[in-house]
């Protein structure tokens, strides 16, 4: 038996008038595709709850919004029925809402997937752009071989953190500085964060 919460009535009562329709109707839906769901607050919106989170509502000024958690998962293959889609964006009136079926589908579908414990895939990190190393540190590095050297031998994240130190600077003077500790420091072998890197004790 599905669970109520007085927060979502106190929710829906302050809504403007024209929302007050579509959450009422929202929330009917979403206790009849989904019979043990239990309503809650998250964010400050109504939610609804079942082996993790399935849906949620909003309410603004203009317009309300209804998003489902893992609606990414399937979504788009709703968006052929009847033109359809759960992630509806801004909704004025009732009927900006799918057809009741397919309202239901979403869901059970999302039922289903908390059911199985299905988890969202992990957006791709973006890519970094290419290390571009600026001539004027590549002509300083080509001039000491050690310094040389030990760029090459750098991992990508090594290059980038002197290379971003020197770039990041406002000042020509400031930048002349950096390119010579820089090569100076390579010299030694040593990346950019030399200092902060932990140094094995004696004796080992």
């Amino acid at each position: 038996m599905s669970k109520t919460d007085k927060r979502i009535d106190a929710y829906i009562a302050k809504a403007p008038l024209f929302a007050k329709p579509i959450l009422t109707y929202i929330r009917s839906v979403v206790h009849e595709g989904a019979p043990e769901c239990e309503e809650t607050l998250k964010w400050g919106h109504p939610a609804f709850s079942q082996n993790g989170l399935l849906c949620g509502m909003l309410s603004f000024k203009e317009y309300c919004a209804l998003h489902f958690w893992k609606g990414s998962l399937f979504i788009d293959a709703l968006k052929g029925d009847e033109g359809a889609a759960a992630q509806l964006g801004k909704l004025t009136s009732v009927n900006d809402l799918p057809p009741k079926a397919v309202f239901l589908s979403c869901v059970k579908r999302a039922v289903e997937l908390n059911a199985a414990g299905t988890k969202l895939p992990r957006a791709a990190a973006k890519p970094k752009a290419p290390i571009r190393l600026p001539p004027d540190l590549r002509r300083a590095i080509d001039e000491n071989a050690k310094a040389r050297q030990t760029y090459d031998g750098f991992s990508p994240s090594h290059r980038r953190e002197y290379v971003e130190w020197i770039t990041e600077s406002k000042q020509a003077s400031t930048r002349s500085r950096r390119i010579a500790q820089a090569v100076e420091w390579m010299a030694e072998g040593k990346p950019r964060n030399w200092k902060y890197m932990k140094t094995p004790a004696k004796g080992q």
